[in-house]
């Protein structure tokens, strides 16, 4: 499992501006100040972030608390260990590994990239029939090399992934 561009990095910037998603990101975009100040999601938030990346399946994350959304994703923004920062995103109702990688790319310091089929399939590496820890951090120290050795920032990069597949898929 090792992670390959199937472009030329110097392209990221180019491919990242013919972005074209169906759901405004805005809103998301304006999270990551408010969650860190506060130090986790509102429900609501975690519905919009849950609507953006997958809007059919969006409703299961209704049925969590309002508390038990506070509690787990203060936690997960609080951990200093990776895989306890993504994992226990999981534990949330509706929340797999794709939108918990979404949480955090929205709302976390730290730069993390979206983990999704596009994504993967730009970096070279398979879908696989269950996402985990290791095919997670291993992607994500990829995409955390390439914004460095580029200059760009993590949602540039992760728009550049998903255009690209988008248009070569």
């Amino acid at each position: 499992m090792k992670p390959k561009l199937r472009f030329r990095a110097n392209r990221i910037q180019e491919i990242a501006s013919r972005y074209d998603y169906s759901i405004n990101e805005d809103k998301l975009t304006e999270l990551r100040p408010k969650v860190q100040t506060r130090g986790y999601l509102l429900k609501k938030e975690l519905q919009k972030i849950a609507h953006w990346k997958a809007p059919r399946s969006s409703g299961y994350v209704k049925t969590s608390s309002d508390d038990y959304v506070h509690e787990i994703t203060g936690l997960s923004l609080k951990a200093r260990n990776e895989r306890i920062r993504i994992e226990i995103l999981t534990l949330l109702d509706g929340v797999s590994w794709p939108t918990a990688s979404v949480i955090l790319h929205f709302s976390h310091s730290d730069p993390y990239p979206i983990i999704d089929f596009r994504a993967l399939w730009s970096v070279s590496l398979e879908v696989p029939s269950q996402y985990g820890f290791k095919l997670w951090w291993c992607y994500t120290e990829f995409g955390r090399t390439i914004v460095q050795k580029n200059n760009v920032d993590m949602r540039t990069l992760d728009k550049a992934l998903w255009q690209y597949s988008k248009e070569n898929q």
